[in-house]
């Protein structure tokens, strides 16, 4: 039997941070928690450590086995890539110091995987978190995308663990 595995997805962002725990054992899927961490306005330095804080109180209530995190793109604008960076560095750290893996998966690798086409809108994406986690409203678009970021890990986990026994 397919051992469960709890997956904290995190989709970073400096205004709002999408958080989503899911439990993956083989194909099954289900939804542990789900938020949108809205952050304060004003100083930077203050936002990212409410995302610290946040996810510290977070990986503690649900003890995720790992973290699966969508990693940085390119932006037209320099300051919002630099931005995004540090709240990303920020959940990175809050992972990291409870000792967690962190993977990271592109924002086009996430969406191809959970919905089939990697250039999929924000709409479809929260439709696949709803069907897929077999809840009875989607979740906001920054929840949809970090529980997104946590199937997708879940999938690509479990393609791996049977391809390994495949060869055994």
């Amino acid at each position: 039997m397919t051992k469960a595995i709890t997956i904290l997805g995190i989709d970073p962002g400096s205004r709002i941070t999408g958080v989503g725990v899911i439990q993956s054992r083989g194909n099954d899927l289900k939804h542990i928690y789900s938020e949108s961490l809205t952050l304060p306005k004003g100083d930077l330095a203050i936002r990212l450590h409410d995302i610290y804080a946040r996810l510290q109180t977070i990986i503690a209530q649900t003890r995720p086995d790992v973290v699966s995190i969508e990693k940085v793109f390119l932006a037209r604008n320099p300051q919002s890539a630099l931005v995004l960076g540090h709240a990303r560095g920020a959940a990175v750290l809050a992972a990291v110091n409870n000792g967690l893996p962190v993977v990271e998966y592109s924002a086009t690798e996430i969406k191809k995987t959970v919905v089939g086409r990697g250039r999929a809108d924000k709409a479809q994406v929260q439709h696949m978190m709803r069907v897929l986690l077999s809840l009875r409203v989607a979740p906001d678009e920054d929840a949809s995308d970090a529980l997104a970021a946590a199937v997708c890990h879940a999938h690509h986990q479990h393609i791996n663990t049977t391809l390994r026994e495949a060869t055994v």
